[in-house]
């Protein structure tokens, strides 16, 4: 299924940037060859001079069509030409440019500059003349930004990777030390209820249960330099159980389940954009994200256990539902209780949680979780006469080949999604999905950000701080898209870094989960913005 996941993000980038190039060329739309009424101040009787253009937002609009908030005052520069009152222009684009100027730089050689030429006309009583301006023609704008974007993810994979070495290292090092004390087995028994349920093909004294615990504990605490390693390490372990090697197991599956539907106890990422947007409460989101992740796993951990069954009759899936009544039965409980707590008021009400408060106990877990992690393990295998250096060194050495390793499958993954964005898919997407997303109310300013999560971590961190820069922080669209941060997870980034770092090609169902949870974490999240905050 990935591979058509992957083709389909990748034809459709390209044929969306190659139809939209098209049409901006037979309508125009950057006005080659068309002349723009401007002022210019600041003439010189030199061949090379600084000068500035003033273009009235009423020319503006009517010359592109696309309407600016004041005036605009451009220094450029010009040089002279052999006709008399004409001359060369070049400026530099900057990101408060309006933003068909800067598409129209970004056609040209450098991402910045803007060419072209301009005619000046007659003296105004102020020193200043009347010019008319004609930029350098400009066509496949959208094709550059999918070569740019090409470009650019394959070297964003390749830091990630290496990124990761380090990081890598340390951790599978710690992990060994954990193992060889017997530190991992102590865990693994205290939560076996729990890790049966979930993984009952795993042997419950396999060191895989070990490292997804720790992936998962990680995760829930936010610290997602420590839960990449460890997830990449249990993704190693379950595969060594894997008698089909490069096809996904079940247990592969569910633990990915989790991983995607992203849940966190304390959001650290969206909070921190928060107070820097000026937030009078950032942490108010901490219930909110909890509940749409809480359904995102929900969904993901249960689609996961159920699609595993298929194919199967209609009499084999009741009797599926009759063995699993209790634990269907708990989990509608459990849902229905914090629900009900959600409605009362308890995470969003300021007067029962303490903003202060929250923010000091995330900034004591971001210093002291990863010390404590290493301090404890360390010692209890020195007391347990592990030689701790040796067996870290040991496990360390696998933090290089690991990373390595995954570097064909980020680059493949995401070369496809900046395609994707580049090309202008992302738009169309949204004119399909809305009218859908319209009934139930989900408003159309944050659909580009439930759309992108699932893609890109950093791209949705981007939408996410342009919709609060734009609606404010403590608005309803300001709240939703923070939880949406918060409560979901880049779903096709996971599946291509764990899946990868095993060689996994057949991935069966796992797409498939990851999406039903991120759907589920985007309508969860929006529910309970809607109740507490709509």
């Amino acid at each position: 299924m990935l591979n058509k996941i992957w083709l389909s993000l990748i034809v459709l980038g390209i044929i969306t940037a190659l139809s939209l190039d098209i049409f901006y060329s037979s309508t125009n739309k950057f006005q080659n060859n068309k002349p723009l009424t401007a002022q210019i101040k600041n003439v010189k009787d030199q061949d090379n001079f600084e000068a500035e253009i003033i273009i009235s937002s009423k020319n503006f609009y009517s010359f592109y069509n696309e309407k600016i908030s004041s005036d605009i005052f451009q220094k450029v520069i010009l040089s002279k030409v052999d006709k008399e009152g004409t001359y060369n222009l070049y400026t530099v684009i900057n990101e408060n440019s309006p933003k068909i100027w800067r598409d129209m730089a970004k056609s040209s050689g450098k991402e910045n500059d803007l060419y072209g030429k301009i005619y000046l006309g007659k003296k105004n009583e102020d020193n200043s003349y009347q010019a008319w301006i004609v930029f350098e023609n400009v066509a496949f704008t959208k094709m550059k930004d999918v070569t740019n974007a090409t470009i650019d993810y394959v070297t964003k994979a390749v830091e990630i990777a290496f990124g990761l070495i380090g990081i890598m290292a340390l951790w599978l090092g710690i992990m060994k030390i954990a193992e060889s004390s017997g530190l991992i087995n102590i865990i693994a028994r205290a939560v076996k209820p729990f890790t049966k349920f979930l993984f009952p093909d795993v042997p419950q004294d396999h060191p895989a249960i070990g490292s997804i615990i720790m992936n998962l504990s990680a995760n829930m605490l936010g610290l997602g330099n420590a839960a990449t390693p460890f997830g990449l390490k249990a993704m190693e372990e379950l595969d060594k159980l894997n008698d089909k090697k490069g096809t996904a197991t079940n247990a592969m599956v569910t633990f990915l389940a989790i991983n995607t539907a992203g849940l966190t106890l304390i959001p650290a990422t969206a909070i921190a954009v928060r107070a820097a947007s000026g937030s009078s409460n950032p942490t108010v989101i901490i219930g909110t994200s909890i509940f749409g992740a809480f359904c995102a796993t929900t969904v993901g951990v249960l689609s996961a256990k159920l699609l595993e069954k298929f194919p199967m009759t209609f009499t084999e899936f009741i009797n599926l539902l009759k063995s699993n009544w209790k634990i269907l039965t708990g989990l509608s409980i459990a849902i229905s209780l914090i629900a009900f707590l959600i409605f009362s008021g308890l995470f969003a009400n300021q007067n029962l949680i303490d903003g202060e408060f929250v923010k000091t106990l995330i900034q004591m877990i971001s210093l002291l979780a990863i010390p404590l992690i290493i301090f404890s393990f360390v010692v209890y295998g020195f007391i347990k006469k592990v030689k701790v250096y040796e067996v870290f060194v040991e496990g360390a050495k696998e933090g290089f080949n690991v990373a390595v390793r995954i570097i064909p499958y980020l680059v493949a993954m995401l070369v496809a999604i900046g395609i994707l964005r580049a090309g202008g898919a992302m738009d169309f997407l949204i004119l399909i999905i809305s009218p859908i997303t319209n009934l139930i109310g989900f408003p159309a300013e944050a659909l580009p950000m439930a759309l992108m999560r699932p893609l890109s971590g950093s791209g949705a961190l981007g939408i996410m701080t342009e919709i609060i820069s734009v609606h404010g922080p403590d608005s309803f669209i300001g709240i939703l898209v923070s939880t949406l941060m918060g409560s979901t997870e880049t779903t096709f980034y996971v599946l291509a870094l764990y899946f990868g770092a095993v060689g996994i090609s057949k991935m069966r169902h796992a797409v498939t989960v990851g999406i039903l949870a991120d759907i589920a974490g985007a309508l969860g999240a929006f529910l309970i913005t809607k109740i507490l905050f709509g």
